[in-house]
C-alpha cells in the first residue's frame, strides 16, 4: 500500500515531467556531494537535477505519458528536468560527463520524443537558441520544434554513420529557421552567422 510520502513523491516527479520540455536520465554512482552541487550549478536555474527513486519515477513517468525511460531505471538515478534551453542543458551535462566519467547519460526525451544517449550528445552539439539569436542580431528565431526536427535528423545520421554527428547537421536550425529578413541584417551579423562556432 502506497504511503502518503510515496504518493507525494510520485506527484512531484509527475509534475516535473509535465512542466519540462526535456529530461535526461543519468546514473551518478561515484559522484561526491560537491560534484553534484557543481553539476546543478552548471545546469542553471531552469533545470532541476534531482536524485529519484526508480520505482516511483517509473510510476510518475507513466502518469505523465512518458515511455522514454522504460527499462532504464536501474542503479543510482538522477534526472535533469529541463524547462529552459534544452541544448544548453544537454551541453552542460555532456561537458560535465567528459571531466567526470562517473556521470553516465542513459536516455532522455525532448518535446515528447525519446532520445538515446547518442541523441542527447547530438543535441548538445547544436548551438543554443540564444547564441543563434545573438549571432544574427535578433533576426533568427529557432523554436523548440525546429530543434526537435534537427534531433530526429541527427538520430537518423547517427544510426547510418555511427556515433559522430556530421558537422553540417549542427547548423541545421540556423539554416532552416532564418527568415528572409536575415538578408537585411547588418553585414557584421551576416559574417558572424557564417563563422563557425568557437569551442
Amino acid at each position: 500500500m502506497a504511503t502518503p510520502t510515496k504518493v507525494s513523491a510520485v506527484d512531484e516527479i509527475t509534475t516535473d515531467f509535465k512542466e519540462s520540455t526535456a529530461a535526461v536520465l543519468t546514473e551518478y554512482r561515484g559522484l561526491s556531494v560537491a560534484q553534484l552541487k557543481e553539476l546543478r550549478r552548471s545546469l542553471g536555474a531552469e533545470t532541476k537535477y534531482a536524485v529519484v527513486k526508480n520505482t516511483l519515477t517509473g510510476i510518475a513517468a507513466k502518469e505523465a505519458g512518458i515511455d522514454a525511460f522504460e527499462g532504464q531505471l536501474a542503479g543510482p538515478t538522477a534526472i535533469a528536468f529541463i524547462k529552459g534551453d534544452a541544448v544548453a542543458a544537454a551541453k552542460s551535462l555532456t561537458d560535465f560527463a567528459k571531466t567526470n566519467p562517473q556521470l553516465v547519460i542513459k536516455t532522455g526525451y525532448f518535446e515528447g520524443k525519446a532520445l538515446d544517449a547518442s541523441a542527447v550528445v547530438a543535441l548538445a552539439a547544436l548551438e543554443s537558441r540564444e547564441f543563434q539569436l545573438a549571432r544574427v542580431a535578433g533576426v533568427l528565431k529557432a523554436p523548440m520544434s525546429a530543434l526537435a526536427r534537427t534531433v530526429d535528423a541527427l538520430r537518423i545520421k547517427l544510426e547510418e554513420n555511427g556515433d559522430a554527428a556530421p558537422a553540417a547537421a549542427t547548423e541545421a536550425p540556423a539554416a532552416e529557421e532564418a527568415p528572409a529578413a536575415a538578408d537585411a541584417a547588418p553585414a557584421e551579423a551576416a559574417e558572424e552567422a557564417a563563422a563557425p562556432e568557437e569551442k
